[in-house]
């Protein structure tokens, strides 16, 4: 971390006036470039098997990996591969590759059965664009601040493949054996990750708070703010990856006062410091008696509100990474429909959030996730007609 992103102003930042990436409100191998690398349906739950965790089924009208299961797996493995070209003619065969792998029961690979294993496949914006430019996800993510500094080899990418699981042997076996049917693909970064214990979506982020609070929950709130609704991508979803290095140790070396204030939440259970419960929503206008903001100017919980963007919700599902004593932090991953609440809500915080100083991004990707699939709809079929 540079000394000015490292450094904290306790007045400013609770007296508002002061300065983590969109929702961060929140080992093995890393984000790492390989070496030799080129550049409303949803299916419900199946039952768990005896004694293991509750499994996923793999076909419906959106894929696994994003609103299902209900509480995200504690481990995950993301792949971000290239391609030779730009055509889409093997997905209907990485499709059947993952319904059997993910309908079958106890393999050699997996030899407790699935269990609760999800495989979530998305396309880059070259790929989508050279079919039509017009698409959701066809655009790129602009720089944010910071961004200059991430290598190329840890950005973007033409297709992802992200595995999830109780169980973290089986992933890299799993994703290997996938990634053989995409033709000329080419490993760009992968990234390991994983989670504490916790409830639905809601889990501790390495800073110690808890995130996922303010998220889409109902089906209604899905199809406005998560679901792309028309066209060749219909029940899809656009994912944006952003790999922050958190500067943890300067964060908690200050009260929790002043960590609370950068946040704009509680520590303890994570409702607003405008007061109510954890999910009640936080009241912009509350001040103290002597006129300050209950939540400070430049807290993160007030910088990343959508009412200053005009942005819709979005779906995170924030993992945690350990690659090494100086290189830990969130692998931050959200869903939306469009790609712009994202960018607008990043924008805000390049501007004013206080939490900024303890953040340095490492890694950015967007991919369009692909609508749910089945035996008789293939992956990516509204792509192929």
């Amino acid at each position: 971390m540079t000394e000015e992103r490292s450094g904290f102003d306790r007045r400013s930042v609770l007296m508002g006036l002061g300065g983590l990436a969109a929702g961060v409100v929140a080992g093995g191998a890393g984000w790492a470039a390989i070496d030799g690398a080129a550049a409303p349906g949803t299916a419900p739950a199946v039952e768990p098997a005896p004694g293991g965790p509750a499994a996923v089924t793999p076909t419906g009208d959106h894929q696994g990996g994003i609103r299902l299961p209900h509480t995200p797996q504690r481990h995950g493995l993301l792949f971000a591969l290239d391609l030779e070209s730009t055509g889409v003619e093997w997905l209907p065969a990485l499709g059947e590759a993952i319904l059997d792998l993910l309908e079958g029961g106890a393999t050699p690979m997996l030899p407790e059965g699935p269990g609760d294993l999800t495989v979530t496949v998305g396309l880059g914006p070259r790929v989508i664009a050279a079919k039509d430019p017009t698409l959701p996800g066809a655009e790129d993510l602009p720089d944010f601040a910071g961004d200059a500094a991430i290598p190329l080899e840890r950005r973007g990418g033409d297709v992802l493949l992200a595995a999830y699981g109780s169980d973290p042997t089986v992933l890299r076996p799993v994703l290997n054996l996938l990634r053989a049917s995409v033709p000329g693909a080419v490993s760009r970064w992968e990234q390991r990750a994983f989670r504490g214990p916790g409830d639905g979506g809601v889990v501790r982020n390495p800073l110690g708070f808890l995130d996922g609070i303010i998220v889409p929950h109902s089906d209604e709130e899905f199809e406005k703010n998560v679901w792309i609704a028309d066209g060749p991508l219909a029940g899809g979803t656009i994912c944006v990856l952003r790999r922050l290095q958190l500067d943890v140790a300067t964060f908690q070396s200050h009260s929790l006062d002043e960590q609370e204030a950068v946040l704009g939440r509680r520590r303890s259970d994570g409702a607003p410091l405008s007061g109510g419960k954890p999910l009640d929503q936080i009241d912009l206008r509350a001040k103290t008696p002597e006129g300050e903001y209950l939540v400070p100017t430049h807290a993160h919980a007030r910088a990343a509100h959508p009412s200053f963007t005009g942005s819709e919700l979005m779906l995170r599902r924030g993992y945690a990474f350990d690659d090494g004593e100086d290189d830990t932090g969130l692998l931050f991953v959200c869903f939306q429909r469009s790609l712009r609440t994202f960018v607008a809500t990043q924008q805000r915080l390049d501007d004013v959030d206080a939490l900024s100083q303890f953040v340095t991004p490492t890694g950015s990707a967007t991919f369009v996730i692909l609508p749910g699939f089945d035996r008789s709809t293939a992956l990516g079929a509204g792509l192929l007609a």
